[in-house]
């Protein structure tokens, strides 16, 4: 099946979040960096990371997937998911050299 790519915008349950985190918090937040990092190493996720908006930190992150059921288990598992929520939208990615796929 044609690989498909999404954008994850992972916004946090306050605006402050990434300067406040409770100890508890921020171990959810390891554990999700964990995790993500995984699913980097099998190849599902390209890239993650935080983006320091002035507005208001936020994450995102760019899965490779073969149906958008993939993406919707991927947010399922992370634990961050638990203390903060997901957006998602289908992307067309380009790729060193300019290579659309």
């Amino acid at each position: 099946m044609p690989q498909q790519h999404f954008y994850l915008r992972l916004i946090p349950c306050r605006p402050d979040f990434a300067f406040t985190m409770t100890i508890e918090e921020r171990a959810i937040m390891e554990n999700h960096i964990a995790y993500c990092s995984s699913k980097m190493e099998q190849g599902l996720l390209l890239l993650f990371g935080p983006v320091m908006d002035p507005a208001g930190p936020f994450g995102v992150g760019i899965l490779a997937v073969t149906d958008e059921q993939e993406v919707k288990d991927f947010i399922a598992g992370d634990p961050a998911s638990g203390i903060n929520r997901y957006t998602y939208h289908p992307m067309r990615v380009v790729m060193p050299g300019n290579k659309l796929i």
